[in-house]
């Protein structure tokens, strides 16, 4: 009785483990995302919130049309992209994390301790998922950012 238990449980560990393993993308997968995110970021920084927009999943544009993305985003705050890397990859899932590193700053100086505080580094996380061969921005999940860069 003891060595079924046994086998079992190895059987069930090993399938187990079988699950948690990640593919890894390809070279042009991971150029391509890292691309896009970068696209997206510099469309935020120019304050073009219309094609921040494209890069939204389909999913997310069938429910919300470009003129509600466009009015959820301020213009008392500057972005700056210092950085772009991909952190994680969930092949089951196909979803990406992706860090964005970004130097934020208020346009108008409300006061003397927000002109000597000045630009201010922000590290957010950022999920993409992969739909037919093309990577979005998944505009529903983003997590650890306090700016308003295109999450609901």
């Amino acid at each position: 009785m003891k060595q079924c238990l046994l086998i079992a449980l190895t059987v069930m560990v090993a399938l187990l483990g079988g699950c948690a393993t990640q593919k890894r993308l390809s070279e042009a997968q991971e150029a391509d995302l890292l691309a896009r995110a970068e696209a997206r970021w510099r469309a935020l920084e120019g304050r073009d919130w219309s094609s921040a927009y494209d890069f939204t999943s389909p999913a997310y544009r069938e429910v919300f049309p470009r003129e509600m993305y466009v009015g959820k985003f301020s213009y008392m705050v500057e972005w700056e992209l210092t950085s772009i890397e991909i952190l994680n990859y969930d092949a089951g899932a196909a979803v990406a994390s992706v860090a964005a590193r970004v130097m934020s700053r208020p346009v108008k100086q409300t006061s003397a301790a927000s002109a000597a505080i000045g630009s201010v580094p922000t590290f957010m996380v950022e999920q993409w998922i992969l739909v037919d061969d093309q990577w979005w921005f998944s505009a529903n999940c983003r997590r650890g950012s306090k700016l308003t860069a295109g999450c609901s």
